[in-house]
């Protein structure tokens, strides 16, 4: 078949894809748009006519993307009209029927009304037929060439600028699609290298780059455009068969995620008009993107793929001797079928494996829409106002006094209504941490590789949902942790070769829902926590007296302190310090807390806890006087009611009970807050066992009332930063509520212990 065949077969496909598609579906026109380029552009020989038609529809196509018609629906037949007479004119340029150049007048009439410019008719209009890149194959009618000769070089001589003539808001959707369009080929790239054999990844990274190339051509966006074509020029050769995407092709793929990334983040706040921000980064990658192999990239690695079985041992519901053997037996493919008639691993592990290998290829059917967070957090805040008002209304003496049956059932009813409203409007806020768990798999791949250690990174509830609000504050300090798993916990191959271990560690990250909590572990199988050195070395910086007997649990805790590090020496991934207290101090601003358990030689696992969302808190109503208090439930342990024989005093310590083996400190709530009239006599008040700053207490107050969901509010800049105090709420009968932070009642109670005058708060 001739090339001319070839395009009018490729263009009648196009004018049927402009036929069916809808003109406010940007992507779509943005896709139609850039396959059009493509004939345009690509190494073809076109008549002046054709090439014309199409650079005038190509011209109406951008007006609708922009959105710029009154009737787009009938540019878009128009267009569909250009394409086909353009593909008939190829065919048979003597039929009568496919007279281009009067289609083409069709479109630029239209294009014309809508205040659009046409593509020139002059004989000497530049760039309208054919154009190509230097040094370029064809590769089918499918892909695109890109930039011309001309972009390239005007994009070379001068610092890209943002076109005058676009549209700001407009720009500010593209940057939101393409990040999405990022994420999703980093996590596909991730995959593919677990993977590389699976053709499904390598087909979303090539339509995310060919995506973001469409629609930064039609911004004029030439910079972004020119990355992403020449890495859609990449992963067309995976898809060929030509190369796979693994060791130093990946790397070359995921930079240029990373370069996309980074010019499209700058692109907030630019005006029409201004200077682009280009990374350092971006000349060398468009050379080794331009030819990878002349720059020394090629897919030879170290990486392994994760299998099955290596998901299963990850898990510790399979040995890896009895995976290796099944993998030389059978293969990787069938290496759940081997396991499972060996007896080596259940069929119910086996199939949760397969899950959560394959779990990135599924889509979700849920249609989504976009709404301004904005409008989201005013949705709730007025839900929150509702919600007290509810609650004020349910405890009025008029609806529970009795004289009015039928208004309390009315307000009964209503009530549930507003939980009911509360939980959705809740929910709206509510994300999956599947995109944070993405970057750390792209983090530990990276750190991996830096360091020369091999490591099986398998995470599990991806799904789990929690508040958005919540996941930006969330990142850091799981970065941090994951830079201390992969520098301390995970060994060099030969440390664990020597060990008896597996050469290749396995991190382990996973979350889940537990009462009401949102769990996040995230575990190692390293050589865990070296007890003695870090006490040895809080000694050593006057941390704790030499002599003095720590638990596990308090030992552990001395890591998250400012400035300790058992680091031998500091590299660009940890040693100075600065990190795990990031953690605590990310984690408890949350309302959370972190425990640390380890075993020496087998690992270790940071457990972080967290409020469901930041908004609403479960919340222990605790009497003091006639003051009232909120004690969040995640800091609370415990409470009883103590003997007055089961309290001592230890000197230079103060207050003491034995709770369940463990001597802890006790802390009186109305000496603190220096509250009269409440009850001191420990045995006829209640102990409430909480923790906060790493360390347990106990805390005397006179009486639990209630548990409640509290909506949380800020005490305001008048009041400040009060200690032992994180916010206030609006009780039922419209008194504030303060809410007690556990982290600061420790300091709080430390302070008073040191001999410290105590801090009265403002009381509810």
């Amino acid at each position: 078949m001739s090339d001319e065949r070839t395009i009018a077969d490729l263009l009648d496909g196009l004018a049927a894809e402009a036929l069916a598609a809808d003109p406010a579906d940007r992507e779509a026109v943005a896709e139609i748009g850039a396959a059009l380029e493509n004939a345009l552009t690509g190494e073809r020989e076109l008549t002046a006519a054709v090439g014309e038609a199409l650079g005038s529809a190509l011209e109406a196509l951008q007006a609708i993307y922009e959105g710029g018609p009154a009737d787009p629906s009938a540019m878009m037949d128009a267009v569909a009209g250009v394409i086909a007479a353009a593909a008939q004119h190829l065919r048979d340029p003597d039929d009568p029927e496919a007279d281009v150049a009067e289609a083409a007048e069709r479109v630029g009439a239209i294009v014309s009304a809508a205040g659009a410019e046409t593509v020139s008719n002059e004989p000497d209009g530049e760039d309208v037929s054919v154009a190509s890149t230097s040094g370029g194959d064809e590769r089918g009618a499918g892909t695109d060439v890109g930039p011309t000769i001309n972009q390239t070089e005007a994009a070379d001589a001068a610092p890209p600028r943002l076109p005058d003539d676009t549209d700001v808001e407009l720009l500010s959707e593209f940057a939101v699609e393409c990040l999405d369009h990022i994420a999703g080929a980093e996590a596909a790239l991730l995959e593919l290298e677990s993977n590389p054999d699976d053709t499904e990844p390598v087909n979303i990274i090539f339509r995310a780059f060919h995506t973001i190339k469409g629609t930064s051509g039609f911004l004029g966006l030439d910079c972004i455009q020119r990355v992403a074509h020449l890495a859609e020029n990449l992963l067309d050769r995976a898809r060929e068969g030509e190369i796979r995407v693994l060791g130093g092709y990946a790397d070359l793929a995921l930079n240029s995620c990373d370069v996309l990334r980074t010019m499209i983040e700058g692109l907030e706040g630019v005006q029409p008009g201004e200077a682009l921000a280009v990374p350092e980064a971006y000349d060398d990658l468009i050379d080794q993107l331009t030819d990878p192999e002349a720059a020394g990239i090629d897919e030879d690695t170290d990486v392994e793929p994760m299998r099955t079985g290596d998901i299963l041992v990850g898990r510790g519901q399979a040995a890896r001797m009895e995976v290796e053997k099944a993998a030389e037996v059978q293969g990787d493919r069938l290496i759940g079928q081997t396991l499972v008639q060996a007896g080596a691993a259940s069929v119910s592990d086996v199939a949760g494996a397969l899950r959560a290998q394959n779990k990135m290829r599924g889509k979700s059917g849920d249609a989504t829409v976009r709404v301004g967070t904005g409008r989201l957090d005013g949705l709730i805040d007025a839900v929150g106002e509702l919600v007290i008002a509810q609650s004020m209304v349910a405890q009025d003496p008029a609806v529970t006094g009795g004289a009015n049956p039928q208004l309390a059932r009315n307000t009964t009813r209503a009530g549930k209504i507003v939980r009911e409203l509360q939980d959705v409007s809740m929910s709206l806020r509510m994300v999956p941490l599947k995109a944070t768990f993405g970057k750390m798999a792209r983090l530990v791949r990276d750190l991996a590789r830096k360091a020369g250690k091999k490591v099986q990174f398998v995470t599990e509830g991806e799904d789990t949902e929690i508040d958005r609000n919540m996941v930006e504050v969330l990142n850091d300090p799981l970065v941090h942790m994951m830079r201390n798993a992969l520098d301390h916990g995970v060994e060099a191959p030969e440390q664990r070769a020597a060990a008896g271990k597996d050469p290749a560690g396995t991190v382990r990250l996973q979350a889940y829902h537990s009462a009401g909590n949102v769990v996040i572990e995230l575990t190692d199988d390293g050589k865990g926590i070296d007890r003695d050195r870090i006490i040895a070395k809080a000694i050593e910086r006057g941390l704790i007296e030499p002599g003095e007997t720590l638990s596990d649990a308090d030992a552990f805790a001395l890591i998250f302190r400012a400035g300790f590090s058992t680091a031998e020496k500091v590299t660009d991934v940890s040693g100075r310090g600065v990190g795990m207290d990031v953690v605590r101090t990310g984690i408890e601003s949350l309302r959370g807390r972190v425990e640390v358990a380890s075993q020496p030689g087998a690992g270790s696992t940071f457990t972080i806890r967290l409020p469901l969302t930041m908004a609403i808190a479960d919340a222990m109503l605790v009497g003091l006087s006639d003051r009232r208090y909120l004690l969040p439930v995640t800091s609370i342990e415990r409470s009883f009611r103590p003997k007055a024989e089961a309290l001592s005093t230890v000197a230079g310590r103060g207050e003491m009970i034995m709770v369940r083996g463990e001597l802890l400190p006790v802390f009186r709530l109305y000496e603190l807050f220096d509250v009269p009239g409440a009850q001191t006599d420990p045995g006829e008040a209640l102990l409430i066992i909480i923790q906060g700053e790493g360390k347990r207490c106990a805390l005397m107050v006179d009486e639990l009332l209630d548990q409640q969901q509290v909506v949380v509010k800020s005490l305001g800049q008048s009041l400040g930063q009060v200690p032992g105090v994180s916010g206030g709420a609006i009780l039922g009968d419209g008194r504030v509520g303060l809410i007690l932070d556990a982290a600061g009642l420790v300091k709080l109670a430390s302070g008073a212990a040191d001999g410290r005058e105590p801090v009265a708060a403002a009381a509810a």
